[in-house]
C-alpha cells in the first residue's frame, strides 16, 4: 500500500484506480483529485504530530471545543518541512482557553502556564517540553478582522464561530488551511481549505485569499510578505497577486519601519535571499525598504568587476546565503559596496571610488538607524562594510601592521570580515574565494593574535598613569595612553611597565596642543594595508 500511495504522489497512474469505461479525457481530472488527496495523507504521515500538540488539543476536546492546526506549520508539514512553531486554532475563548490551562503541566495559579498579553485572542500555553519550538504553544480563538484604516491594524477584532470564517481574513491561500486535530485518522475530511491551499502548494504558487487588492490594502507588509514567502518556500507569484503588490508598492510607507525591518530580516535569512532582493526590486518595493540599493542599478565599475554595483552586492549576498553565514554578514555583504556610486570618478575600465568604503559606512549607519536595527547589528554591519577594503600581500605588510589591523577591525570581527572579503570576491566573479594573500593574513594574525592591540592590553593602566603622573582623570591620560599604545603595536617589546613608566613621565612634560597632535596621528595613522591599496592606485594610475 505505501508503495502504490508513493507512485501516485509522483504520477504514476495505477490501473485499478481508473474506471476502464471512462474516456481518456476524463482520467486526468479524476487522477488528480486522487493524487492530491494521497499526496496530503503521505504528508501528513510523514510528519508526526508532536504530543504536545495532541495534549493540548486533547484537553480542549474534552472540553467540548474544537482545536485545528493552522497557518505556517500546517503548510510546513504539507511540504515536509519541520515547523518553528506551532498554532492551533479553537473556537474556545481566551478564557475559556485560560480556565482550562491556567494549571497545565503542573503549573499553579501563581505560576500559571497561560500567557495572555494582547487584544486578537491569543493565549499562550507554556508546556514542558525541551524542544524550543513547542515550549510555548499559542491557541488562538476563531476571529475575523474588520477594516484596516491605517493599513496596518485591523479596526476591531472579532471572535467569529467557525473554522472557515477563520481562515478567510489570512493572506495567502498556502496559510489558509486547518487540519482537524480532534480526529486521529489522517484522511482529507479533516483537512479544511476552502481557499485550494493545497492546490497551489502543489504548483508552487503563491496566491492571496480571495482579492489581492483587499489583501495587501488591509495590511501593507504583506507586500513583503509576498516577497519573502516567495524566497522561503521557492514560490512564484500567481500572476494577479504579484500584479497587485506593484500596483499597491506605495503603502508600503504607511508601515512602521521596524515591522519592514523584521521582513526583510527574514528575507535576508531564507535560502534565496538574492532572489527575494531582485524580486523587491522588479515589483517596486526596494524604493520604500532600501532605496540606496537602486543607485548601484547600472552603475558600471572598472576593469576588476564584470558586473554592475547592484548585481555585484547581490551576487555577493547569495555567497553569504549559500555558506549559510549570519544576519550581520549576509546584511554587510549586501551592503558592503553601497557607497561606490556616490565616489564614482569617471567612467569604464579606469573608473575610480575612492573612499567608497566609508561613504558606504556612512550610508549604511543611515540605514540601519532609519530600520530601527538593534544597535548591536547596526554597529557590527557598519563596521564591517567601513572595514571590508584592506589590502594585504605576502611580504609587503608587517606584523607591526597586521597588529594595527587587529586593533582597527577588532579580534572579535575578524572571522567575519574575511568572510564578507570571501562574498566580495565571488562576487565580483573571481573563481577563487580564499586565496593564499588571505590565508597568509590568518597566518600572520595568529603569529600576532598576544601582542598588545588596546589599551587594555598595556601593562600600564589608566590608574597606574593617574598616581604616576599625580594627576587627575582628564582628557590628558586618553592622550598619553593613545602614544604608548602607538609605541608598543610598533614594537611589543616596549610593552614593559619600566619603559612605559619612563615614557609616560616625558610626555608629560609636553603642553597639551602637542599631546594631542601626537595621539591624533596615533590614533589616525594609515593602517599599511590601507596605505597599500593607495599606492596600488597610484601605480595604476601613473600619478605620485
Amino acid at each position: 500500500m505505501s508503495e502504490m500511495l508513493e507512485r501516485l504522489a509522483r504520477g504514476f497512474e495505477p490501473p485499478e484506480l481508473v474506471p476502464r469505461s471512462r474516456s481518456e479525457a476524463q482520467i486526468p481530472p479524476l487522477l488528480k483529485k486522487t493524487q492530491m488527496r494521497v499526496w496530503i495523507i503521505i504528508k501528513l504521515m510523514k510528519t508526526k504530530i508532536p504530543s504536545e500538540i495532541e495534549n493540548i488539543a486533547r484537553v480542549l476536546a474534552d472540553a467540548g471545543f474544537e482545536a485545528y492546526l493552522v497557518g505556517g506549520c500546517l503548510r510546513d508539514m504539507l511540504l515536509g518541512v519541520a515547523p518553528k512553531d506551532w498554532d492551533i486554532a479553537t473556537n474556545a475563548t481566551p478564557e475559556e482557553t485560560q480556565k482550562l490551562f491556567i494549571t497545565y503541566g503542573g503549573r499553579t495559579k501563581e505560576d500559571p502556564a497561560t500567557v495572555y498579553e494582547n487584544n486578537f485572542g491569543t493565549v499562550g500555553i507554556k508546556t514542558p517540553s525541551e524542544d524550543a519550538t513547542l515550549k510555548i504553544v499559542e491557541v488562538t480563538t476563531f476571529r475575523i478582522e474588520s477594516a484596516y484604516s491605517d493599513k496596518r491594524h485591523p479596526d476591531e477584532v472579532k471572535f467569529a464561530k467557525t473554522i472557515e470564517e477563520d481562515l478567510s481574513r489570512r493572506d495567502f491561500t498556502v496559510n489558509a488551511m486547518a487540519f482537524n486535530l480532534s480526529n486521529k485518522t489522517l484522511t482529507k475530511s479533516h483537512l479544511v481549505d476552502p481557499f485550494k491551499g493545497i492546490e497551489d502548494l502543489q504548483n508552487k504558487a503563491l496566491r492571496t485569499v480571495g482579492d489581492p487588492h483587499a489583501r495587501f490594502t488591509e495590511d501593507a507588509l504583506r507586500l513583503m510578505r509576498a516577497v519573502r514567502f516567495s524566497a522561503q518556500l521557492g514560490f512564484k507569484l500567481e500572476h494577479k497577486t504579484r500584479e497587485s503588490v506593484m500596483a499597491n508598492a506605495g503603502l508600503l510607507e504607511s508601515i512602521a519601519k521596524e515591522r519592514i525591518r523584521d521582513e526583510l530580516m527574514k528575507l535576508v535569512m531564507t535560502p534565496r535571499a538574492a532572489e527575494g532582493i531582485i524580486e523587491m526590486e522588479d515589483l517596486g518595493l526596494m524604493k520604500y525598504v532600501i532605496p540606496e540599493l537602486r543607485e548601484g542599478l547600472g552603475c558600471g565599475q572598472n576593469k576588476h568587476h564584470i558586473y554592475t554595483v547592484f548585481d555585484h552586492n547581490v551576487r555577493a549576498l547569495n555567497y553569504a546565503v549559500e555558506k549559510e553565514y549570519s544576519l550581520v554578514v549576509r546584511l554587510s555583504s549586501l551592503l558592503h559596496d553601497v557607497g561606490k556610486p556616490r565616489t564614482k570618478g569617471g567612467d569604464g575600465p579606469d573608473s575610480t571610488f575612492h573612499n567608497h568604503e566609508v561613504v558606504g559606512a556612512k550610508m549604511t549607519l543611515k540605514i540601519m538607524d532609519r530600520l530601527k536595527f538593534p544597535k548591536d547589528i547596526a554597529e557590527r554591519v557598519t563596521h564591517l562594510v567601513r572595514c571590508h577594503l584592506f589590502y594585504y600581500n605576502v611580504g609587503e605588510v608587517t606584523e607591526a601592521g597586521v597588529r594595527r589591523f587587529l586593533s582597527r577591525v577588532g579580534p572579535e570581527n575578524v572571522d567575519d570580515l574575511l568572510k564578507v572579503r570571501e562574498a566580495d570576491r565571488i562576487g565580483s566573479g573571481v573563481p577563487k574565494a580564499f586565496p593564499y594573500k588571505l590565508r597568509h593574513l590568518l597566518f600572520m594574525i595568529e603569529k600576532v593574535k598576544n601582542d598588545p592591540i588596546s589599551p587594555k592590553m598595556l601593562k600600564l593602566n589608566g590608574n597606574e598613569l593617574m598616581e604616576l603622573l599625580q594627576i587627575k582623570p582628564s582628557r590628558k591620560i586618553g592622550y598619553i595612553l593613545a602614544i604608548l599604545l602607538d609605541d608598543v603595536i610598533a614594537d611589543p617589546q616596549k610593552n614593559e611597565k619600566e619603559y612605559l613608566s619612563r615614557r609616560a613621565i616625558e610626555l608629560n612634560l609636553l603642553d597639551d596642543g602637542e599631546l594631542i597632535a601626537m595621539s591624533d596621528k596615533a590614533r589616525e595613522q594609515k593602517e599599511e594595508f590601507e596605505s597599500g591599496v593607495e599606492e596600488e592606485m597610484k601605480k595604476k594610475f601613473k600619478v605620485q
